[in-house]
């Protein structure tokens, strides 16, 4: 099995047109924890294949992303309040 990293995307895009796009495509790739914040465990490919989408569809004069890759002992130390904990990463992948 590929190695997985927890990828957490932040994002602030005024268009609601292409809000909704980035924020279905984020909702195929993880979990939305926050209204613009999505987190999920992602192979290098996978979010190789994300930013590239990504960078495609954002408009860089008027949308902000932010992405942070997280480390399994960097997740366990993620604080909550009010929401669960992360997940942790996957033994298995369904296909």
């Amino acid at each position: 099995m590929k190695r997985r990293t927890m990828v957490v995307f932040a994002y602030d895009i005024p268009d609601n047109r292409r809000r909704s796009r980035i924020s279905r495509a984020l909702e195929d790739m993880g979990c939305r924890v926050q209204l613009s914040v999505f987190e999920g465990w992602l192979t290098d490919e996978q979010l190789n294949e994300a930013m590239r989408f990504l960078r495609a569809q954002l408009d860089s004069g008027t949308d902000k992303l932010r992405v942070y890759r997280l480390c399994a002992t960097c997740v366990k130390q993620v604080l909550t309040i009010g929401c669960a904990p992360p997940e942790p990463v996957p033994d298995f992948l369904l296909v």
